[in-house]
């Protein structure tokens, strides 16, 4: 090649070499100008794909970008969240977190292929829903501290249904026990649905149930309510009273969903999205669908999320240890 036409293609490439660095780049403000993916680390139908599934719809309508919600099963949400860790952090592959990948996992498990607090950006929570302590009805107990009164007088022999070892309605009966001085007999089942079957069916005395699903066998008498799980009385079963009100002082035991991004990034883009889907959140219809869910409505941001994940990570630390539960 002649010393002309290798000063032409260097020439050629220099323009092209601006002409890329001239070009707009991503900026905050712009997003989202793109489709947007949210994993589900968990299975389809579930409450919190029910939750991410409408957040994303009306995300959608109010951005006018496609939200595509992806199940992304296994290991409990270690297999979802694992892979968000691995994405680029440009805004565009979020995900749904709940307390118990976000804030327990960490105390159940041995070993996690992430690190709860340098793997992911905290983008804002959604929102927060109880349960409640409910009893079969052959259960004499009418109220908490009969209830109480009733697994003292029979120490290890009144049984409580879970989700399994390690979940929410495991550690928090648990919780619950310990604060109130008794000893349950814990009965772990392969999902909160068949534990809430043999708690209906009188296998099982007592179980910790989210609000959403236990609402209407308590509403037909098939199970009886004994205190919500929340520090203030739930809108959907004014009636039933908090376990704090009961006696039992600071007593919390909640479920809460977020959304995470991968580490990295930037806080000006993590603001962004945090305030459009607080935006969201705060729609009317937004809020009564969850609502009907049992759901409180969140939306307080980054700052708000961190400092919950802190908290109940401690806190699920301690009930953990004094559980016995050995980590998986």
């Amino acid at each position: 090649m002649s010393t002309r036409g290798k000063l032409a293609m260097a020439l050629a490439f220099y323009a092209a070499l601006c002409t890329a660095q001239a070009a707009p780049q991503e900026t905050p403000a712009q997003w989202p100008d793109k489709p947007v993916h949210f994993i589900v680390p968990f299975a389809v139908g579930g409450s919190t794909d029910l939750v991410m599934r409408r957040v994303a719809d009306e995300l959608g309508k109010e951005t006018g970008q496609p939200m595509i919600v992806e199940n992304r099963v296994g290991g409990g949400g270690l297999v979802g969240s694992s892979w968000i860790t691995r994405q680029k952090p440009d805004g565009y592959t979020l995900m749904i977190g709940t307390i118990s990948t976000h804030a327990m996992h960490p105390s159940v498990f041995k070993s996690l292929p992430y690190d709860i607090f340098k793997d992911f950006t905290p983008i804002t929570m959604i929102g927060t829903i109880p349960d409640l302590i409910v009893v079969n009805p052959q259960v004499p107990a009418k109220t908490l501290q009969e209830f109480i009164a009733l697994a003292k007088s029979k120490p290890g022999r009144i049984t409580y249904a879970s989700g399994g070892p390690g979940t929410s309605s495991h550690l928090g009966a648990e919780y619950f026990a310990a604060e109130a001085g008794i000893k349950l007999n814990h009965i772990p089942y392969k999902g909160s649905g068949p534990a809430l079957v043999d708690a209906l069916g009188g296998h099982v005395d007592m179980m910790l149930d989210v609000i959403m699903t236990s609402l209407e066998p308590v509403k037909n008498g098939r199970m009886r309510a004994l205190a919500v799980t929340s520090r203030t009385r739930s809108p959907l079963m004014p009636d039933v009273p908090t376990v704090e009100e009961l006696g039992i002082r600071d007593f919390e035991a909640i479920i809460w969903f977020a959304i995470y991004g991968p580490a990295g990034i930037s806080p000006a883009l993590q603001q962004r999205i945090a305030d459009r889907i607080d935006q969201v959140l705060q729609g009317q219809d937004m809020k009564t669908f969850l609502l009907q869910q049992g759901i409180q409505v969140a939306g307080t941001g980054p700052a708000q999320l961190s400092a919950q994940m802190r908290t109940d990570y401690a806190k699920w630390k301690r009930v953990v240890e004094i559980s016995g539960f050995e980590p998986q």
